[in-house]
């Protein structure tokens, strides 16, 4: 059963009017549009003649009714324009019913309307659309959020509450414009980005999302299962492995921008899905990666903000390079006062305990190291820093490092104190790598469930040769939080994942009888539109008693009417 509240209702009742007039509320037809809201106010004072037939059409959002004429407000994909209504504008003949019926009393806030008309500019100065023709498009059935604004244009009385937001972003975006602004800079960091790597010849491609064996990162994943193969599946966590097999078939370059999926817990960095681009370039390792990251961000930060500054919270975060440059282990010895290149994992468990850093059995040496790293020094990292150089122990899939035994030629990029790129000289000996795997299953057995799986297909890949390459992985999302100036990663998607909804309890006849309600008025009080306890408990008792005698009489029920002083008792629950 769906519940209304009386807005809610009153629009149903203005569709079937509509119908009722030979309207119908949602037409089949293609309107045409020659101008924007933008457009208008852009250009309307230095070109007057462009705008004398003009077809346009948007989301009521305010009226001001004013007898045969009125003022009202619509707003298309660009912003808002005000309109001038004159009742025999649309009404040329006798026949006023446009005006009279449909467009003061059907019509409301949210409807979508085609309009044809002319520009001009009112009295106080305002570019308004003096209307000819008026088409209904689309009638809304819930009332849209007031968003009230000062004289000054300041927002109150908002639609501000993120879990509404974030749940019901389409309300989001017609009631606060400016949201969609951070979403077209994302899209233009997806473009720029997509449009520097075609640029150098990179080729995009595709890579499977349901796959047999998932790797490429250390998390857990989702899993499903296949009914035609009788297998289980699991949603990728990362696209590396099949990116790795096109550099091995002979591609010099290849990318991927799509969505990676990670079976862990959601804060303000963190959503199970979430955007990633990875890309793979033969023939270089991870010191031409660096240069080429700082390269690409700098172009992304012009193409989004017009310069390589960002103002993300306090802090003004400059993506022209080249950036600082710090070993894993100079990082710790500089933030946590710790020299840990040469502990084992009992000295390492020690070095926890002291810094008060929570760790579990599961965990090995690396796991162990990168703990102290995430605690003690992620958060100091403000300015663009690569941390290069990791023990081998946290790096399954980079090459050892050529000068530094026990290390890998991997760097991650930190800018605001989060991680948004991981890159690696790609580790290519497939005897090296399966040794690697083999260590991950061990570190699996004992408990990690985010360790690598071994992949055979994989390594037979790598046994066919694979040419030295550098790889590369970017965190969309928060590479658009950063040039947004956003604190959570659900400001910059557009359906972040959620809790389920909590479903409203509609209550039973027998509820309502348990409230002392005779069984003959229940009808009387569901036709008022009240199906559970709440909604009854926040009626007005005086008011609930006259509207239930009244649909007692109505509805020809043969109950008796109820007390005033028995109405008081359903709601106050006495």
């Amino acid at each position: 059963m769906q519940l209304l509240n009386e807005q809610e209702i009153e629009k149903r009742k203005d569709r079937e009017a509509l119908m009722q007039l030979g309207i119908d509320p949602y037409p089949a037809i293609s309107y045409p549009i020659n101008a924007s809201a933008a457009d208008i106010h852009k250009n309307y004072e230095n070109r007057k003649n462009d705008y004398k037939n003009i077809s346009i059409a948007g989301r009521l959002m305010t009226r001001r009714i004013m007898g045969s004429a009125s003022f009202a407000e619509i707003q298309d994909s660009t912003g808002r324009l005000q309109i001038y209504v004159r009742r025999d504008d649309i009404c040329p003949g006798e026949d006023k019913t446009l005006y009279n019926t449909v467009f003061k009393k059907l019509l409301g806030i949210g409807d979508f309307i085609g309009l044809n008309g002319f520009i001009f500019t009112t009295q106080t100065g305002e570019i308004s659309l003096h209307v000819q023709q008026l088409t209904l498009l689309s009638k809304s059935l819930k009332p849209l959020p007031v968003v009230k604004r000062d004289e000054e244009g300041n927002v109150y009385d908002g639609f501000t509450d993120p879990e509404l937001r974030y749940r019901q972003r389409y309300v989001d975006l017609i009631v606060n414009p400016q949201v969609k602004d951070t979403f077209v800079a994302r899209s233009r960091v997806i473009s720029s980005m997509r449009r520097y790597f075609d640029e150098h010849g990179w080729l995009e491609v595709e890579t499977p999302i349901l796959q047999q064996v998932h790797g490429g990162a250390a998390a857990k994943p989702f899993d499903t299962h296949h009914n035609a193969l009788d297998i289980p599946l699991f949603l990728r966590i990362a696209n590396e492995l099949y990116l790795k097999r096109l550099i091995v078939g002979g591609f010099e370059g290849v990318y991927e921008i799509g969505k990676m999926f990670r079976n862990e817990g959601m804060d303000r960095t963190h959503n199970p899905e979430f955007t990633s681009m990875e890309i793979y370039v033969a023939y270089k390792d991870y010191n031409w990666m660096m240069e080429m990251v700082e390269d690409l961000l700098g172009q992304i930060a012009r193409a989004v903000l017009g310069e390589t500054q960002a103002k993300v919270g306090e802090n003004m975060i400059e993506f022209a390079g080249p950036y600082r440059r710090l070993t894993m282990f100079e990082s710790i010895q500089e933030y946590a006062g710790v020299d840990v290149s040469q502990m084992d994992e009992k000295a390492l468990r020690a070095v926890c305990a002291d810094l008060g850093v929570e760790v579990d059995d599961s965990m090995g040496k690396g796991k162990l190291i990168d703990e102290i790293f995430g605690e003690k020094v992620e958060d100091h990292l403000i300015q663009p820093t690569y941390i290069t150089d990791y023990p081998i122990e946290m790096t399954p899939l980079a090459k050892k490092h050529r000068d530094k035994p026990g290390l890998v030629e991997r760097f991650e990029l930190f800018v605001n104190g989060k991680e948004i790129a991981n890159a690696y000289t790609e580790l290519n000996d497939p005897i090296d790598q399966r040794e690697r795997f083999e260590e991950q299953l061990k570190l699996a057995a004992r408990g990690d469930d985010e360790a690598m799986a071994m992949d055979e297909d994989f390594l037979r890949a790598l046994e066919y040769g694979m040419p030295p390459t550098s790889g590369l992985g970017i965190g969309i999302d928060r590479l658009c939080m950063l040039l947004t100036n956003k604190s959570t990663i659900q400001e910059v998607l557009f359906f972040p994942q959620m809790k389920p909804e909590k479903k409203v309890q509609v209550a039973s006849d027998d509820d309502f009888i348990a409230l002392g309600i005779h069984p003959g008025l229940v009808p009387a009080i569901r036709e008022l539109n009240i199906h559970t306890l709440e909604q009854l408990r926040g009626q007005n008792p005086n008011k609930l008693f006259n509207d239930v005698c009244g649909k007692r009489k109505k509805l020809k029920l043969e109950a008796p009417n109820p007390t005033k002083d028995e109405v008081e008792n359903w709601v106050t629950g006495a």
